[in-house]
């Protein structure tokens, strides 16, 4: 009798703990669960942790409730002005209520990437053929992904899934009308450079044209000023000379007949043709400049002529 108790109590042990083992599951910290008998669901959405279940008639499937990411494919779709766009978007999604996501998907994966991607491109046409390019591509675009995320989330319960983000990465343009628009951007920014070259050389022109006028007010100003002090100069000038030549007038005209011989007679190829009793030669035989019928009888008649002046080498006749 003892050595039975020895053979089942170890056995009813291993059957006890393949009892508690098939009468409960665990659900993780990540997941969310569903129970099934007999292929109904009769209970959802439980708690991480440990939970009991019917062994053999209960069925139990866990999904993945993470938050998980639909990297869509490229589309086309048309703005408002019937430009194609290319439009290249990802989708943030997890599961919300594991039940109606087995009704609606099966738990396929697959199944649940095709169904979002349908309700995705049918968001984004509709929105993109309410939008503009521009409006597309510049800061309405955060407007528009929030309306996206909005719709597609309302859209997406039927599914048993929240829609956490949708996010437009790039928007291109198709080939054809990206070479068309490129020549447009060219075009306007040709004729931006046009007009900004144009005003350039207006202001050039402008500006030249200030420095001339500004150049010849002061040439002219400095010149009046020159002329001023010139003229200032040479009253002085006469003023001293005046001064100079009125306190004796006949060394004064003795000088100014030095200087007219100096300038006359300088050049030693120069010829006066003159009378000799001109005046312009009164200072030879005197240095008085008296005339022969007034002066004094000096000298015998055999007086010899004056000497010319040394330093004169001109011939006269």
């Amino acid at each position: 009798m003892d050595d039975i108790k020895k053979v089942m109590l170890p056995a009813a042990i291993v059957l006890l703990a393949l009892l508690i083992y098939a009468s409960t599951f665990i659900v993780k910290q990540y997941e969310t669960a569903i129970k099934l008998r007999l292929g109904e669901i009769v209970g959802s959405d439980y708690d991480p942790g440990l939970h009991l279940k019917v062994p053999l008639l209960n069925n139990i499937l866990t999904f993945d409730a993470r938050i998980q990411t639909l990297d869509s494919r490229p589309e086309r779709f048309l703005t408002i002005e019937k430009k194609d766009v290319i439009v290249d978007s990802f989708t943030k999604w997890r599961i919300s209520n594991a039940a109606q996501f087995f009704r609606s998907t099966g738990g396929d994966s697959a199944r649940t990437a095709r169904l979002l991607s349908e309700r995705i491109n049918t968001s984004l046409r509709d929105e993109f053929g309410k939008r503009t390019i521009q409006e597309v591509v510049s800061e309405e675009r955060l407007a528009l992904m929030k309306e996206l995320t909005k719709q597609i989330d309302a859209q997406a319960t039927e599914l048993g899934v929240d829609v956490v983000d949708v996010r437009v990465k790039k928007i291109d343009l198709p080939p054809e009308v990206s070479e068309s628009v490129y020549n447009r951007m060219r075009a306007e920014r040709e004729r931006v450079a046009r007009d900004l070259r144009a005003k350039g050389s207006e202001a050039a022109e402008r500006i030249r044209a200030d420095a001339d006028r500004q150049r010849t007010v002061i040439i002219a100003d400095a010149y009046k000023e020159a002329e001023e002090t010139r003229g200032q100069g040479d009253a002085k000038a006469a003023e001293v000379y005046a001064n100079a030549y009125t306190a004796d007038p006949e060394f004064f005209a003795f000088y100014r007949s030095l200087n007219a011989y100096q300038a006359s007679l300088g050049a030693g190829d120069s010829t006066l043709v003159l009378a000799p009793d001109s005046d312009f030669f009164k200072f030879f035989g005197d240095m008085h400049g008296a005339s022969s019928e007034t002066a004094a009888p000096a000298e015998p008649p055999q007086a010899s002529a004056p000497m010319p002046m040394p330093g004169f080498s001109s011939r006269m006749r």
